[in-house]
């Protein structure tokens, strides 16, 4: 949907630059040169963007839901971890882009969605996706969030990336997070608190043409991941009229269940075992918050999260 979006923006400022409108091409260009920090400074959000109707009957084709289980200290900043990435990563832009049920459940605490910095330099786009409360994933744009010294600022990162994105299918449950753990030193850091999020259903929306590790596609697809930053899955749904096959996502439900904050004590040079400590202590949350709500989306008894 973004890169869709994104190259809608990146052809229309193409058409100003070949047509008689350049001038305004070079006038945004400037303001774009003007305005290239924003994205690691909190963005731009427009209540009224985030409020659009289209946005509702987002939420409601799937259907999307946030769930709440513990109250959030509006005192405190939070580093929130969502998982799994998917194709669509719906759960977070759902909950966390639009005038969802978040302010509500989470009173007194401002969400900001760190994405990759590259879509932040395509014209146009890049002000829709501030407006929405997105911002830069570079350390300097999540050290802005959490440097907020009233608290009540939260950083979403999906902490898989790309990578993840190339495991999203039915039925996975394998999550890119061992290897992980620049969000950790980051919350050690700041002090804010680590509070784990798992989106069920994220992987049930597309399905995606087999590419396991060490196939030629699956090796194609790194390679591309590597050069561009970001992952390229080749994926299929339904249509607009059928169920057999398009790019529109199936309908499935999307509940996205916020966990327990994990306390974390400010530490502005955070050793390896330190960091490696509570990495652990965050997987062992993960995994604990996926057990207890499995039974209630769907997921069988046996199966359990697979962390790579």
């Amino acid at each position: 949907f973004l890169s869709l979006v994104a190259e809608f923006c990146c052809g229309f400022f193409v058409i100003l630059i070949l047509g008689n409108f350049w001038f305004l091409a070079v006038l945004y260009l400037l303001w774009l040169y003007l305005d290239w920090e924003t994205p690691c400074t909190g963005g731009r959000r427009l209540q009224w963007v985030r409020s659009w109707t289209v946005w509702k009957y987002f939420r409601e084709y799937f259907p999307i839901q946030l769930i709440k289980t513990s109250d959030l200290n509006p005192n405190h900043n939070y580093l929130f971890g969502f998982h799994p990435h998917g194709v669509l990563v719906a759960g977070a832009f759902g909950n966390f882009c639009t005038s969802s049920s978040f302010s509500t459940l989470f009173p007194g605490i401002t969400p900001y969605l760190h994405i990759m910095p590259i879509w932040f330099g395509c014209p146009f786009f890049r002000e829709y996706i501030m407006s929405a409360g997105m911002v830069s994933a570079s350390k300097e744009s999540v050290s802005y969030v959490l440097n907020n010294k009233e608290g009540g600022h939260a950083s979403i990162i999906v902490i898989g990336g790309a990578e993840e994105s190339l495991n999203a299918r039915p039925g996975s449950l394998t999550l890119n997070i061992l290897k992980r753990k620049g969000f950790i030193k980051m919350a050690l850091k700041h002090g804010a608190h680590l509070v784990p999020v798992f989106s069920f259903g994220e992987n049930e929306l597309f399905k995606q043409v087999a590419n396991p590790k060490g196939s030629w596609l699956r090796n194609v697809q790194d390679k591309l991941q590597k050069i561009m930053g970001f992952a390229l899955p080749l994926f299929h749904a339904r249509g607009i009229f059928q169920y057999s096959f398009g790019l529109i996502p199936y309908r499935q439900p999307i509940n996205t269940v916020v966990g327990s904050p994990i306390p974390v004590k400010q530490n502005l040079n955070p050793t390896t075992e330190e960091i490696e400590q509570l990495h652990a202590l965050y997987l062992q949350k993960l995994r604990k918050l996926f057990e207890e709500h499995k039974g209630t989306y769907g997921i069988p008894e046996h199966k359990s999260l697979i962390f790579e």
